[in-house]
């Protein structure tokens, strides 16, 4: 029994907050490594988003629980990748995506670092990314191959985001990605690309 109440204290919880899985609950990492959006900053970037989230293709790279992509997904993104290093995490994504019933047609899940899938040729790119590695990590690489049209990743009416803390200053500008907005919530920015 005690075996029992520590494996479910160790599982953490978060909510999906509107759409088609709105008030859903999906599992989220225990460990104190990955660190969760929270609902205030999900529900603000979702706001910003919602004119181009419909029929997009979403990624959520450096994934963690899936909650980024699953939150797209549940408002009619028609196709959602996730990238995460992490194995583990992966199959917490595989387990909330059968959670919900998503269709294995609309997603797919890669075990891959940011820098290892950002450096790889893609033949449909995407309509909306969202980066959200460790904050100690390296940007420039990540946003470097995004800004780089002959990869594809983005396409050219894409939106690239990236999760940083606000002490760490991202570039306005790196290759053809531009910066046209910043939103700053506590000690977390979101910072807006678009191809120039």
């Amino acid at each position: 029994l005690l075996n029992k109440i520590s494996i479910l204290v160790r599982i953490s919880f978060m909510r999906i907050i509107a759409g088609e899985f709105g008030g859903r609950i999906i599992k989220s990492p225990p460990d104190t490594r990955t660190r969760p959006t929270s609902d205030r900053l999900r529900e603000t970037l979702f706001n910003i988003l919602a004119p181009r989230i419909e029929g997009s293709r979403f990624l959520d790279l450096c994934a963690g629980s899936g909650a980024i992509g699953i939150e797209a997904f549940s408002r009619v993104a028609s196709h959602v990748t996730f990238v995460d290093r992490s194995r583990r995490a992966c199959a917490l994504i595989e387990e909330n995506l059968d959670l919900l019933s998503i269709p294995e047609s609309s997603t797919e899940v890669l075990a891959l670092s940011a820098e290892n899938f950002a450096g790889r040729k893609h033949p449909d790119g995407w309509d909306l990314v969202f980066y959200d590695p460790p904050y100690e990590a390296d940007y420039s690489i990540v946003l470097f191959e995004f800004g780089t049209p002959e990869c594809g990743h983005l396409n050219p009416e894409g939106v690239f985001i990236a999760e940083h803390h606000s002490k760490n200053q991202l570039p306005d500008a790196i290759g053809a990605l531009r910066r046209w907005r910043i939103l700053k919530q506590g000690e977390t920015s979101l910072s807006f690309y678009e191809r120039d």
